[in-house]
């Protein structure tokens, strides 16, 4: 059978694992927060009004493409781009084609980031591969202007990072909501996971602390995985209500 996503991806293994996926929409949590067109987001209303849960919405659609054969992922790729026609028809006017390749781009770094943060750096072949299969879900889409490989993608990153970016009162909005939904020592940590994450041009923008302790504990996290104890922390960091769909996310251990 033929699918989007071959079954021995670097990719399957990113999106298969839930711990990872948790850091990605973590920096991309920040990231949103501070892009140009945040504006959209208030729009729907969606995501602050329920940001985990709409963490989980999004993360659906990833591993429908991710996981599911080809014919389904592609209509999973056409379904986002319904829907967002539908929310610009409602406006009255478009969504930036910059905007569409900054999610994109966001969704890009934040596997090769977060992975590498908890596992190991990806190896070249496995950017590239990370950066194709991205690419073909944005031109599935109907994205315009999006780079053939990962090495001209790298240059355009820093280009949006240093024009489509700026603080303002929805990124005010957006961290005080994540602080009521996680609470105030979970929102502490997901403060330092960002630091830990997001480029100097996103960190520079937000009140995220300058030496995370963060940093010095990933080794425990290692520890803990390696005696399968990863469950443990998940129920100690996690809010309870959310921990099933949480762990369901771990397809890469099933």
């Amino acid at each position: 059978m033929h699918y989007f996503v071959q079954s021995d991806s670097i990719v399957r293994k990113i999106w298969g694992d839930a711990d990872v996926i948790l850091l990605i929409f973590a920096g991309g949590a920040a990231e949103f927060a501070v892009n140009r067109a945040v504006d959209w987001l208030f729009y729907t209303g969606k995501l602050p009004a329920d940001p985990i849960g709409r963490l989980f919405s999004t993360v659906r659609y990833a591993q429908e493409i991710v996981f599911m054969p080809y014919e389904k992922a592609m209509a999973a790729i056409h379904r986002m781009r319904a829907i967002h026609g539908g929310v610009e028809k409602s406006r009255g006017y478009s969504i930036p084609d910059w905007a569409y390749r900054d999610v994109l781009y966001m969704l890009i770094d934040y596997s090769e980031r977060a992975f590498e943060l908890l596992h190991r750096p990806l190896t070249a072949p496995e950017r590239d591969e990370l950066y194709d299969t991205f690419r073909r879900v944005g031109e599935g889409m109907g994205v315009p202007g999006i780079p053939q490989t990962y090495a001209t993608w790298q240059v355009d990153r820093q280009i949006h990072l240093s024009r489509d970016l700026v603080h303002s009162h929805f990124t005010d909005q957006l961290f005080e909501r994540y602080r009521q939904e996680l609470g105030n020592w979970r929102y502490g940590l997901l403060l330092q996971s960002q630091s830990l994450l997001v480029p100097d041009t996103v960190r520079n923008l937000l009140p995220l602390p300058e030496r995370p302790v963060l940093a010095s504990m990933m080794w425990l996290y290692k520890v803990l995985e390696k005696f399968r104890l990863r469950a443990i922390t998940q129920r100690i960091l996690l809010p309870a209500a959310y921990l099933q769909q949480i762990r369901e996310l771990d397809k890469a251990l099933r």
